[in-house]
């Protein structure tokens, strides 16, 4: 769906406010770009017709040209666009990256490449999904010793792969 096409954006939604700044003139706000999508798309503010050239190995912060008051309880989560990591080996550095509500600076987005080539990133190119998610905040208490699990002290690796014969599940940690 078209950028601004409104996907997503209902009477019961939250209202996320946004700053462009002077180097984000003329981009688009970043948008759902299906009814049911979970992020909206971020958008890179390098100068036109400077591109950022990212080459293999290497990591970029690209900015938005966008600051950003996401409401107290809430985080963005910056996370990769699935297409770009398929198709260029390009994702988020740091996924998902975090924006806390009382951050106000610009939103960049820390890029790498794990691709074999070279990869160009355009002003106006889509380059990461904000992800808005609710937060729990907790209240931590200190005690002697934690109560017993089935999964006890087990950690990386510990609930198999599925794939070798055992019956703890598909693997998943």
């Amino acid at each position: 769906m078209p950028s601004g096409s409104g996907a997503g954006e209902g009477a019961g939604a939250l209202v996320l406010r946004v700053a462009r700044l002077p180097h984000g003139e003329g981009l688009p706000l970043p948008a759902y770009q299906s009814g049911e999508a979970a992020g909206l798309d971020l958008i890179a503010a390098v100068p036109e017709g400077e591109p950022l050239l990212l080459a293999p190995g290497a990591r970029a912060l690209v900015p938005t040209g966008l600051a950003m008051a996401i409401p107290p309880g809430f985080e963005g989560q910056v996370r990769p666009r699935s297409g770009l990591a398929l198709r260029h080996g390009v994702t988020v550095l740091n996924s998902p990256g975090t924006i806390d509500s009382d951050y106000r600076g610009e939103v960049k987005v820390l890029l790498v490449n794990l691709g074999e080539a070279p990869f160009e990133i355009v002003r106006g190119s889509r380059i990461a999904q904000l992800v808005i998610q609710k937060v729990a905040r907790a209240r931590l208490e200190e005690v002697a010793m934690l109560e017993e699990s089935a999964r006890g002290e087990g950690g990386f690796g510990s609930t198999g792969t599925g794939a070798e014969g055992d019956d703890r599940g598909t693997g998943a940690e």
